[in-house]
């Protein structure tokens, strides 16, 4: 798995996929994939064991060659994904939080609400602060359910610009939530 350490072809096959290089894998970059979790969540960080396990999941899914390749960027991705689903999530539901655990939380009510204003802040910020072109199909796809067709309809352009332009959006924005 190091850098310019050679795999015998029946490691690799036993790799990511199969449980001992699952195993392997969750033993190796357990505990940094739940930093990466937490760090990304910020203020919801209480919820980076139960994301970690969904991107145990997920990787999973992929094939041993396909996880053993770079298993540490692999697992960021899903990490960072996993991590602006649940914050788009949350926003979009008011920034209310919804989780059964909530009640046990030890965090007074007035803190936990002060970080929720706080990140939607944030992600509004981040929002507003895009360029316009970026902006516009981001809102339109995010928050009125829009198709990319629909919007490539509305602004006269074409689909492959508005899969451009939303991607360029995420990139933006993701990098944001990084800094």
């Amino acid at each position: 798995m190091g850098v310019g350490k050679a795999t015998r072809p029946e490691e690799s096959a036993a790799a990511a996929a199969g449980h001992g290089g699952l195993e392997r894998l969750y033993r190796r970059y357990g505990r940094w994939l739940t930093r990466i979790l937490r760090h990304q969540l910020g203020p919801h960080a209480q919820e980076a064991d139960d994301l970690a396990q969904e991107a145990w999941l997920r990787v999973a899914r992929y094939s041993e060659a396909e996880a053993d390749r770079h298993p540490q960027a692999l697992l960021k991705r899903i990490a960072v994904n996993l991590a602006r689903d649940h914050m788009r999530r949350h926003v979009i539901r008011g920034g209310k939080a919804i989780d059964a655990r909530e009640e046990l939380d030890e965090t007074p009510t007035a803190l936990r609400q002060a970080a929720d204003q706080e990140a939607i802040a944030q992600l509004k910020q981040i929002v507003l602060g895009l360029p316009p072109l970026y902006r516009d199909v981001f809102l339109l796809s995010r928050f009125t359910g829009m198709t990319y067709e629909d919007i490539a309809r509305h602004f006269c352009i074409s689909v492959k610009t508005v899969e451009w332009r939303m991607k360029r959006a995420l990139e933006i924005c993701a990098q944001h939530l990084r800094d």
